[in-house]
């Protein structure tokens, strides 16, 4: 199998009329997607025998590897294993390995099995079980035409199980031993998913083919990848990596090991690793900050207080803003925001504060001040910076951006960036 064309066939009523979302299908293309195998179609169907039997057909003759995903249970509407029988010209035959397993599964759970568990025992002659330890129902591992065909349980826990204990294992074997595959994922901020490839095009058209592009947007961030599928290709690709960082810069927060890469997460390691602590003091995005920077385990370590100081009244109480500076240049300024990041410095004794006002909407605008018009201020004791943005959108979509830029602002800080974000014009 030197080259492998994976389809997902994923089977269930529940599935098609909304009752269950699939979340089986993502979970499968993530885990091939290390050896190298993507997702060439997925088809989702209602339990109806005549078009199952159908679609394992065209499909079988499409791909060299189908993962039929459902049908599997005791009930009258699972019908995979008698799809499959059809489709294989193969008779249906109580299988001895399924039936010890059932027996046993039972036999564990002091459970008297009855016909429609007995069910789960009845498949296509001659296939091969894939194990279940936690579930009643065993995958099926059967050929049609050239077609290698793993059946797995709806159950998520179960699939999950028989893709990484079996199924993996199995195509791992498959694959030639040329294969080298290695995915290097940037995690960016600031430039959004068009913008990203555009520059890509623009500044990195001698990128050679044999180096993969991907990109996924996962708001407020947009990861990009870097595949390559041979030991030479791989070589190349650190050259390239050094001329990516130099073209995209600050704007890349890192390299994605396992989990995603998240602004908070960037600010917290830089915060610890410099042995800094950081306070905010928010308006009109009440207390989200504090809450993503909280969010985080160990986040004790860098954070002891945060503001909230939503009226004039208590920006003048809990941070020490002037009245005079409020009533001369209103909440919303650069003056008030620099104010407050000065209080907040002061009361909490915190290294590095963060400090935001604005118009989250949809009232509170005027000519002078729009709709979507913010201040922040950010920095220590000795350097505070400012900026101004009108941030158009949705109350909830205002708050979420002004956080995330406000985080990105704070870790450009900490890591002494001399660039400018693509976000400040």
């Amino acid at each position: 199998m030197s080259i492998i064309n994976l389809q997902l066939l994923l089977t269930g009523n529940e599935l098609i009329n909304g009752d269950v979302i699939d979340t089986n299908s993502a979970y499968i293309a993530k885990q091939v997607k290390p050896l190298g195998i993507d997702i060439a179609k997925r088809v989702t169907l209602a339990d109806n025998l005549t078009v199952l039997i159908n679609e394992i057909k065209i499909m079988s003759q499409q791909c060299n590897l189908l993962i039929i995903n459902g049908g599997l249970g005791p009930t009258s509407d699972d019908l995979t294993a008698e799809a499959l029988s059809i489709a294989a010209n193969l008779p249906l035959t109580e299988n001895p390995e399924a039936l010890l397993h059932l027996k046993s599964w039972a036999s564990k759970r002091m459970y008297t099995l009855d016909k429609a568990n007995l069910k789960q025992a009845v498949l296509p002659d001659k296939c091969n079980i894939i194990a279940n330890r936690t579930g009643s129902a065993v995958g099926i591992h059967i050929n049609i035409n050239d077609c290698d065909i793993f059946c797995t349980p709806g159950v998520p826990s179960e699939l999950k199980i028989m893709l990484n204990e079996e199924i993996i294992p199995y195509l791992k074997k498959q694959l030639p031993p040329q294969e080298f595959l290695h995915t290097t994922r940037l995690q960016t901020y600031g430039i959004g998913e068009s913008q990203l490839q555009m520059i890509m095009q623009e500044h990195l058209a001698a990128l050679p083919t044999t180096i993969e592009i991907g990109y996924r947007a996962n708001a407020p961030t947009v990861e990009l990848k870097l595949i390559t599928h041979t030991e030479a290709s791989y070589q190349l690709k650190t050259t390239w990596l050094k001329k990516i960082h130099q073209v995209l810069n600050d704007h890349i927060l890192g390299e994605i090991k396992t989990n995603d890469l998240t602004l908070p997460m960037c600010v917290y390691e830089q915060l610890l690793e410099k042995k800094l602590t950081i306070t905010t003091a928010e308006s009109c995005t009440g207390g989200l900050l504090a809450s993503k920077i909280t969010a985080l385990a160990g986040a004790s370590q860098v954070f002891e207080a945060g503001y909230v100081t939503y009226s004039n009244k208590m920006k003048n109480h809990m941070l020490s803003v002037p009245q005079t500076t409020l009533d001369k240049y209103g909440a919303v300024s650069k003056e008030t925001v620099l104010a407050m990041a000065k209080g907040a410095l002061s009361h909490s004794s915190a290294d590095i504060v963060i400090a935001v006002s604005g118009i989250a909407g949809p009232t509170g605008a005027t000519v002078e001040k729009p709709l979507g018009t913010v201040w922040l201020a950010w920095g220590d004791s000795t350097t505070l910076h400012t900026q101004h943005f009108v941030v158009k959108g949705t109350r909830l979509y205002f708050q979420k951006t002004v956080v995330a830029r406000g985080l990105d602002l704070v870790r450009r800080f900490l890591i002494k960036s001399s660039h400018s974000p693509l976000y400040i014009k």
